[in-house]
Parts: structure tokens; C-alpha cells; sequence
């Protein structure tokens, strides 16, 4: 593990609890959810902050800052894969994929309908 990657460790454990907080999540973290995904390579069940942007009812885009330092997103390079976020307090179950162009690299997740 780099430098980079241990600096994120530490940021995401601290950034986790404060996203359950309903008075940031409103205002502060409106931007700002939890993932849930199994490492294609660990099989563990790993959960990470996210700043994501809705597109529609059923789509969800989560940029990758600086993805040539980041290794999550590949999960989901290889085609739909099993993703769970969490939206408006609710956990929802989608699939998500990696797309990487000119504007940069995101995975876009498809929500699973409501029951």
C-alpha cells in the first residue's frame, strides 16, 4: 500500500461516520454517499465515501478522481458488477460499470427497481 492509498484509508475512516450524521448528511454531504461492493480479487466486502450526481431514477454516476492512483473503480471495468449504495437513507442494490473517456473515469451504476 502507498502513501496515497494510506491517506485515503485514514480519510474515509474518519468521512464513514460523518455521512450518518443526518445534520451534515443535509447540508454538507449532500453530494456524498456510501458504497458497497465484494473485491473482484479479495472477495471481501468493502464500503467507501463517494461524491456522486443522480442521473435520473435509476442511474447514478460516481466520478474517480485521480483513478490512475485508485484501484476500487477496476471492480468494475470488466462489465456490470453487483454494487449497493445508499440514497436518501435507503440502501439500494444496482450494478455498476467503469467508464473511462475524455472527461475522465466513473462508474455508472444502474439502481435495481423498488419493490
Amino acid at each position: 500500500m502507498n502513501t496515497f492509498q494510506s491517506s485515503a484509508r485514514v480519510v474515509n475512516m474518519i468521512m464513514e461516520p460523518l455521512l450518518r450524521l443526518p445534520f451534515l448528511k443535509d447540508t454538507v454531504f449532500k453530494s456524498m454517499t456510501e458504497i458497497t461492493y465484494t473485491g473482484r480479487r479479495s472477495g471481501k466486502q468493502v464500503t467507501l465515501p463517494v461524491a456522486f450526481q443522480r442521473r435520473g431514477d435509476d442511474q447514478v454516476i460516481v466520478g474517480v478522481a485521480m483513478a490512475e492512483r485508485k484501484t476500487w473503480w477496476r471492480n468494475f471495468d470488466s462489465g456490470p458488477h453487483p454494487i449497493g449504495i445508499r440514497l436518501d437513507g435507503v440502501d439500494r442494490a444496482g450494478t455498476g460499470v467503469a467508464k473511462t473517456g475524455d472527461k475522465g473515469t466513473a462508474v455508472i451504476i444502474t439502481l435495481d427497481p423498488l419493490t
